[in-house]
Parts: C-alpha cells; sequence; structure tokens
C-alpha cells in the first residue's frame, strides 16, 4: 500500500473517530440544549442538504484543481472549526450553523478525498483497499460509539467535545503530509 494512500486512510479513520464519538447519542445532546427528535433531525437535515447541494457543484470544481490535498486538508481544517462549534453549542440554532459547516466541509472533502484515494490505489488491488478503506470506518464508527456513550455518560458532553476536537486536530496533522514541499 502506497504511503499517501496510508496517510488519507488515517487522517480519515480520526475523523471518522471523531464524528463516530457523538452518532448515536446525538439526539440525546440535542434534549440536553433545549431541542426535540424535530431538532435532532432537521439539524442532520441541515447537514445532509448543504452537503448534498454543494458536493455535486463542489465535485465538478475540483475537477479542475491541481492540488487536490490542499483542499483535503482545508476540508478537515473546516471541520476541525466544526468540532470547535459543538464547545460553543448554547441552543438549537447554533447546532444548525455547527451541521451547515460540517456540511460544506463534507461537500469539499468527498470529491477529494475520493478522487486521491482513487488516484494511489494500487490497480491490482484497488477492491481490496476500498475494502480497507470501508472496514476502517465501521471499525471506527464502532469504537466511537462504545467510546463517546461512555465518555458523555461519565464526564460529560463538553469533554466529549474536546476529544472530538483533540482527535480532529490530530487527523488534520496527518493529512497535511499529504501536501508536498517545495525544494529550494
Amino acid at each position: 500500500m502506497r504511503k499517501q494512500l496510508k496517510i488519507l486512510l488515517a487522517a480519515d479513520s480520526l475523523f471518522v473517530l471523531a464524528g463516530g464519538l457523538l452518532g448515536p447519542i446525538y439526539a440525546i445532546f440535542v434534549q440536553n440544549i433545549g431541542g426535540d427528535i424535530l431538532t435532532a433531525g432537521s439539524s442532520y437535515a441541515a447537514f445532509a442538504f448543504t452537503s448534498g447541494i454543494l458536493i455535486y457543484l463542489i465535485g465538478k470544481w475540483e475537477d479542475h484543481v491541481k492540488h487536490l490535498e490542499k483542499l483535503l486538508v482545508a476540508s478537515y481544517a473546516l471541520s476541525c472549526l466544526g468540532f470547535i462549534g459543538y464547545l460553543l453549542i448554547q441552543q438549537p440554532v447554533h447546532l444548525f450553523a455547527v451541521q451547515i459547516i460540517f456540511g460544506i466541509a463534507g461537500a469539499v472533502n468527498k470529491p477529494a478525498y475520493d478522487a486521491l484515494y482513487s488516484k494511489y490505489l494500487a490497480r491490482t488491488k484497488a477492491a481490496s483497499q476500498w475494502g480497507t478503506w470501508e472496514g476502517m470506518v465501521w471499525i471506527s464508527s464502532a469504537i466511537g460509539a462504545v467510546v463517546g456513550s461512555y465518555v458523555a455518560q461519565v464526564y460529560g458532553f463538553r469533554y466529549l467535545f474536546t476529544i472530538m476536537l483533540g482527535a480532529s486536530i490530530v487527523g488534520l496533522t496527518v493529512s497535511s503530509l499529504l501536501i508536498k514541499k517545495k525544494s529550494r
């Protein structure tokens, strides 16, 4: 497996883990800030609609961009801002803003990530290397679900969001290894 593919997997696993820490207990957090089931569903819809609408347009634009690595790193940086946003949420309206930030980050991330991942695949191992990514997503999500539930129950959501931010910052740092430095 190529070094770039390992970097992509490592960075994405940290972001999937960070998101997975909250995933199964998201509605409980929404209730804690004064929201209800409709707030949980509609705030997630704000994320999904934002990402869904923008992903096609941004993907078309990214077809003409030379340095997808930089866009990928930028998308992870934007996600880090989203994780900071979780620490600042005090009421449901703030949650919608954070979800829109994550929607924009996802729209920038997915086309760039998928293009780079495809670029670095070994020709004869495309299925197994995509399988590695799929497995990483599910395993990282599973670990996140258990750890996130435990942390939120024992220490609270603020501590959980701090861990999510920390994991995302490490993922951002790892992803920056994809950017080649120009030699002088």
